[in-house]
């Protein structure tokens, strides 16, 4: 897999895991008093209440390795090296290169279609023959 494919892959991996970082966060939360002008939340015992406090912690560490993943996918990406105007020529010289190969399969795809042709025509020819 080439590096742009592995760097989207890595971008998904760090969106499902923020995503579901704050659905959890969301979902799981024990209630909090926002003043001392509102009542006391209700208890919302749960058995996995003990888990929680840990919980943030250990999607926190997969948040940060999945970042550091996707820093070192960017660190391993080729030097943009000459600027801009080498980046210009080099994507010039691939197009140049594309044109001629392009042309040379053009090329041989009509010659294949005149092969088939003659090779329609032979078919032919000896139905016609042995008729």
């Amino acid at each position: 897999m080439d590096i742009i494919s592995q760097l989207q892959e890595q971008v998904n991996s760090v969106a499902a895991l923020a995503f579901n970082t704050f659905g959890a966060l969301q979902r799981d939360a024990p209630p909090v008093r926002l003043s001392a002008n509102y009542p006391e939340p209700p208890a919302n015992p749960t058995e996995d209440s003990a888990n929680f406090a840990d919980q943030p912690k250990l999607m926190s560490a997969a948040l940060v390795k999945a970042a550091k993943q996707f820093d070192a996918l960017v660190a391993a990406l080729p030097s943009s090296e000459g600027g801009e105007e080498a980046q210009l020529r080099r994507i010039a010289e691939l197009q140049a290169e594309n044109d001629i190969v392009g042309q040379e399969l053009q090329k041989q795809l009509e010659a294949a279609g005149m092969f088939l042709i003659l090779v329609a025509i032979s078919a032919t020819f000896h139905d016609i023959k042995s008729y």
